[in-house]
């Protein structure tokens, strides 16, 4: 592209302002500048403060893609460096996509990103991915996403894509966020994958989704909803009738909990899903029996489904009806392999969905953000979320 520039992969190691200058002169010729990615590099403090510099003069900045660009880096440094690249594009009109994943912030270097996601209202796409933000910096950020919604006074939000996985956000955040989602309104793709989000934070966050009735992508796998869990995602989906993807393998659904999903989707709630995944989910034969169903009467769409690791045979009744409901709308390959289907996993569970995991589930003073009935601040997440960052400052991921 005549108008990106990029320095993916080039494993550059640039400290000073000296050592980034060579690679400033090529961006200061690049006009108009729409996108600029830097992935697989490291940059310090004087040189973010130096690229920051020149962005602040790149008003047609469409696309920053700054993910991977901390690695090695001391915790105490990322937030100076950070604050610089997020102040250089507050004021930037067409900026639509910000990406900032695979960098390992921590609670801690959540702050340098709050004036930029609250007061850049062009931003659509935000990515926050494998970033160690923990309860306290998960919080952060959605309360900075509330408080730009806030500021529209009435004009419609521009936010519609959310990406925030891999980040152990938990249930302490869970309120921000759907607060933060009942505030925009606006969100058409939602991806909170592998946060260690449980039942009750699961709920409140579709509550919160709820209000996003253009809502096309939700991915909340490898989470735990359980039955509680299911019910909420079962009663939010007739807001959602543009859903196309549906993720929610390793969400430990349970039969009852997925039977209450698949009778939401068997109602027809959902006729445009393109994708289903229930990979993993303690699936029995009888929630099976309903995703055939559901299949048959509703999903002419469906071009992708996952179904493997659940309680039934490959040659099960149920899989059979599933693979025939496929084959009337044409869709036959879209089943993906079935080599982990665990035949044995009903008789060998002992099934009490009312307790366990889900024994506060009509409890309705249950507090989402408390785990042991205290309010969650997040200050007991600190150490371990710094821990956590640092651990992460050395890797990224492919």
């Amino acid at each position: 592209m005549a108008h990106a520039y990029s320095l993916v992969g080039k494993n550059l190691k640039l400290d000073t302002a000296q050592d980034i200058a060579p690679y400033l002169e090529q961006i200061r010729n690049i006009e108009p500048l729409h996108s600029i990615s830097l992935g697989g590099n490291t940059l310090g403090v004087g040189a973010c403060v130096a690229l920051a510099d020149v962005l602040r003069e790149k008003k047609t900045l469409r696309q920053a893609d700054f993910a991977d660009i901390f690695t090695g880096r001391l915790i105490t440094e990322i937030p100076d460096a950070l604050r610089a690249l997020c102040d250089a594009l507050v004021d930037h009109p067409e900026l639509e996509e910000v990406n900032l994943s695979d960098n390992a912030f921590g609670g801690r270097s959540a702050e340098p990103m709050v004036n930029l996601l609250t007061n850049n209202h062009n931003i659509a796409v935000l990515r926050l991915s494998n970033n160690g933000l923990g309860v306290t910096g998960g919080t952060i950020v959605a309360n900075a996403l509330k408080a730009a919604a806030d500021k529209l006074d009435g004009r419609p939000s521009r936010l519609h894509t959310v990406v925030c996985g891999r980040n152990r956000l938990e249930n302490g955040s869970s309120q921000a966020w759907a607060a933060a989602f009942a505030a925009h309104g606006s969100l058409r793709e939602v991806r909170m994958y592998q946060n260690g989000i449980r039942m009750e934070g699961i709920e409140t966050i579709c509550d919160g989704l709820s209000k996003s009735r253009d809502l096309e992508v939700l991915d909340f796998q490898d989470n735990t909803a359980t039955l509680r869990g299911s019910r909420a995602i079962a009663k939010a989906l007739p807001n959602w009738p543009n859903l196309r993807v549906l993720n929610l393998s390793d969400t430990l659904l349970k039969p009852k909990g997925g039977a209450a999903i698949l009778a939401a989707i068997g109602a027809g709630h959902t006729k445009k899903l393109e994708a289903l995944h229930l990979q993993y989910c303690d699936l029995d034969r009888a929630a099976l029996h309903a995703l055939a169903s559901a299949v048959e009467e509703h999903l002419s769409e469906l071009k992708t489904l996952e179904i493997n690791g659940n309680w039934a045979d490959e040659d099960d009744e149920s899989v059979q009806r599933i693979c025939k409901a496929l084959e009337k709308w044409g869709n036959g390959d879209a089943l993906d392999e079935l080599d982990e289907m665990d035949p044995d996993g009903e008789d060998d569970e002992d099934e009490d969905e009312d307790e366990g995991e889900d024994e506060n589930e009509d409890d309705d003073t249950a507090d989402p953000g408390a785990d042991d009935g205290k309010p969650d601040d997040g200050s007991a997440d600190a150490e371990a979320e710094n821990e956590l960052a640092s651990k992460l400052a050395g890797t990224h991921l492919k």
